[in-house]
């Protein structure tokens, strides 16, 4: 029997008793729709200004709240100390980033854009902004409402279930 290539189309017929089916499975459906949105999206900052996710969710954040720890941006943007670690010390190097001794806790730094680093968020934010409405018109207006509550409800449900299975040991 031949082994199954990668482009090899699903024979007709099986699949169909199976009980998880990838396509209709809600958290593979989320993840598609965030890869290709974040695709899309990052090719406007990575072309355009040659940062990538992380140094983007930085920039932005930075952007937003004037100031604030690594540790406060890794909260506020869902990533891992050591990618909002990277995404800074890239964004330093460049000169879009400084970083300030926290004296109420020396152990941490507090960063900020720099001229240039609000000049380039200042440049992204109506660009990115105009992505945001066009993706948001696939939404007809009449739903819109209730779309934003429904991706509150999800993402409130993810949390609880991610610090939920977090606590469980290994099934195996």
């Amino acid at each position: 029997m031949n082994a199954p290539t990668d482009d090899a189309a699903p024979a007709a017929g099986h699949g169909d008793d199976a009980p998880l089916k990838l396509e209709q499975f809600l958290p593979y459906r989320l993840n598609v729709v965030a890869s290709l949105v974040s695709q899309a999206l990052s090719r406007i900052y990575a072309d355009g200004y040659g940062i990538g996710v992380p140094e983007w969710r930085v920039l932005v954040t930075l952007g937003q709240y004037g100031m604030m720890t690594g540790k406060a941006i890794g909260g506020h943007s869902h990533m891992h100390k050591t990618k909002v670690s990277r995404a800074v010390a890239l964004l330093e190097d460049r000169k879009l980033v400084i970083r300030r001794a926290n004296r109420a806790d020396m152990r941490e730094a507090i960063l900020a854009l720099t001229a240039a680093g609000r000049a380039m968020y200042d440049d992204l934010a109506p660009i990115a902004l105009d992505f945001a409405n066009r993706l948001a018109e696939a939404v007809d207006p009449a739903d819109r409402a209730a779309f934003e509550r429904s991706v509150d409800r999800l993402t409130e449900r993810s949390a609880k279930l991610a610090e939920e299975f977090a606590k469980r040991k290994s099934p195996r």
